[in-house]
């Protein structure tokens, strides 16, 4: 990808509103879009206009045809997006319209642009580190308020200045560490080992910390599956159209209606929960639902939360020997279980009433929710529930930073293991040489996030994903 030439493309997607704007970055920008543009009155040229100011005209074709009445503004590298001269072409959003607009522009000498290259060459030009570049791309996909905001602290480079900051404290005391190799016949120690147990410890803190958000973070970018599981009739479909507030499964008293996994979404106080309602659990003859039961297994293993649906009208001791029953025919592990006493309004004596810490010990349940599905009793209380099974003691605000992305988790990672050795090596009083090797790995790991160390293939990577416009 070579940032020499001038690059155009459409921004917005095709045929979503009534206008549509195209962009076109390079060198070249402004004098390629006065090939183009005819202004509405008189026959000045945008390469003599002021840079943020905006002009109305028509583009035209190489034939010399006017294509559409459009709004022109010009943008002067390297105050602009990319860094680069930039003209964004705002036309009717016909797709028609957009694409004889294109067509004209890569006809007086544009190229077509790559996924991502507008972004790409924002960061190129130092317009943004790489976890802002790839914030942009998170900002686009966002699915919820929660990944909104997370998104745009990110983009805003709160992410990049706490870790420019955490790496900048370990290069120099890297430097010294190395300089002492420099002299190592004096045995000198220009690297006060206490001052340095001591950062490494807290930035090792840091570093956990932020890996540690990834779990929330990636809950909060993807959306979090959840698995709704239980014996037949127990209420699962039930359940979930309690929460969606809609007739979205067949609720019937006959066993086996549901022989396929559902799945719908849901939003939670900003976090996005991707709820699976399954077939229920039963040892079966029929295939088809013998079929359906292997899927809910499945997906409750791979779910990081699940819901256990239980009837609560056979009495306490009989609800929880299915409970463990099915947690063992499930074999869950390491999700967060939230056990769901159904069917309440029937008891007769409320579930309420039975040890928590029982379920909680005996079962391995993390929450237990009383609640009649049909009745919509206890369904604020479950969703609250599944709220706390995701952010732990995670907390999301415009000033906390939540890691989102799986290539900056596995950096943080890296350096977290780094830092580990850097102490251990500390604490054996290993020499520089040797603890200079963890320091540089770590400081690189960190690096990599931001993009101050890459190679060309992770920003391919990267910027592949990335939609054509931006």
């Amino acid at each position: 990808m070579t940032t020499t030439d001038t690059i155009c493309a459409i921004c917005t997607a095709p045929g979503m509103g009534a206008i549509a704007v195209l962009r076109l970055s390079g060198s070249e920008a402004i004098s390629i879009a006065d090939r183009v543009f005819r202004p509405a009155a008189g026959r000045w040229t945008l390469s003599r206009q002021a840079p943020r100011t905006i002009h109305y005209g028509t583009i035209v074709d190489q034939s010399g045809a006017e294509v559409d009445d459009v709004v022109v503004s010009i943008f002067r590298g390297p105050r602009s997006y990319t860094g680069e001269d930039t003209i964004e072409i705002s036309c009717h959003g016909s797709t028609i319209v957009q694409r004889r607009v294109l067509e004209a522009l890569m006809g007086a000498g544009a190229r077509m642009a790559e996924p991502g290259e507008f972004t790409k060459r924002a960061f190129v030009n130092g317009k943004m580190d790489l976890s802002q570049a790839e914030a942009v791309a998170d900002m686009i996909a966002a699915r919820s308020e929660a990944a909104r905001r997370v998104a745009y602290s990110q983009m805003r480079g709160g992410f990049s200045r706490q870790l420019k900051e955490l790496r900048g404290r370990l290069i120099e005391f890297a430097s010294l560490v190395e300089l002492e190799l420099d002299f190592s016949e004096e045995d000198v120690e220009f690297a006060d080992r206490g001052e340095l147990t001591m950062l490494t410890d807290e930035i090792s803190r840091v570093v956990g910390r932020l890996a540690d958000s990834f779990r929330l973070g990636n809950a909060i970018k993807e959306g979090v599956p959840t698995a709704i599981v239980g014996a037949p009739n127990a209420g699962k479909s039930t359940l979930l159209n309690a929460l969606l507030c809609e007739e979205r499964s067949i609720v019937s008293d006959i066993q086996g209606t549901t022989r396929d996994t559902i799945e719908e979404t849901l939003s939670i106080d900003d976090l996005t929960f991707r709820l699976i309602d399954t077939a229920g659990l039963r040892k079966t003859d029929d295939a088809i639902e013998a079929e359906g039961v292997r899927r809910s297994q499945a997906a409750a293993a791979k779910a990081p939360v699940v819901v256990m649906m239980i009837d609560a009208t056979a009495g306490e001791a009989a609800a929880r020997a299915a409970a463990d029953k099915m947690r063992e025919l499930l074999r869950l592990s390491g999700q967060s279980l939230i056990v769901a006493l159904n069917k309440s309004d029937a008891c007769a004596v409320s579930p309420a009433q039975w040890a928590t810490e029982t379920w909680r010990s005996e079962v391995g349940a993390d929450e237990v929710v009383v609640m009649s599905a049909r009745e919509g009793v206890g369904v604020e209380e479950l969703k609250e529930a599944m709220s706390r099974a995701v952010r732990g003691t995670g907390r999301i605000d415009d000033e906390g930073v939540v890691v989102t992305n799986a290539r900056h988790y596995e950096a943080l990672v890296r350096a977290r293991e780094a830092l580990l050795r850097v102490r251990a090596g500390l604490d054996a009083g290993l020499g520089g040489e040797l603890l200079s090797i963890d320091i540089r790995e770590a400081t690189d790991s960190l690096a990599s996030i931001t993009g101050e160390v890459s190679s060309q293939d992770v920003l391919n990577n990267i910027f592949r994903n990335f939609c054509i416009g931006k």
